[in-house]
């Protein structure tokens, strides 16, 4: 396998590996998420797998996407409540 970018690693691997990989990440992952994308026989010819991830691959229609929950616990710990800064209103239109 390549290491294209920081943590990300591309490569062509039989199933037989790429579950014992998948159990050996999982294992050594300790409390990091782990998100496994792999080419598979369906429409799309990839296939997810996740590990404590809030995202979730469903299945809808025969296409699996990933679900981002909604709710608080996505929202950001501190919303303005008052609007875009001075900064930035200043960058917006174009004021110096």
């Amino acid at each position: 396998m390549l290491e294209i970018s920081t943590g990300v690693y591309v490569g062509y691997l039989t199933a037989r590996v790429r579950n014992l990989l998948w159990l050996r990440i999982v294992e050594m992952s300790g409390e990091g998420r782990v998100i496994m994308v792999y080419a598979a026989r369906n429409e799309q010819r990839l296939a997810f797998k996740v590990h404590k991830h809030q995202w979730e691959p469903v299945d809808f229609d025969g296409v699996q996407l990933m679900l981002r929950p909604s709710g608080e616990e996505d929202a950001p710990a501190s919303t303005p409540t008052r609007g875009w800064s001075a900064a930035s209103k200043r960058r917006r239109f174009g004021a110096r």
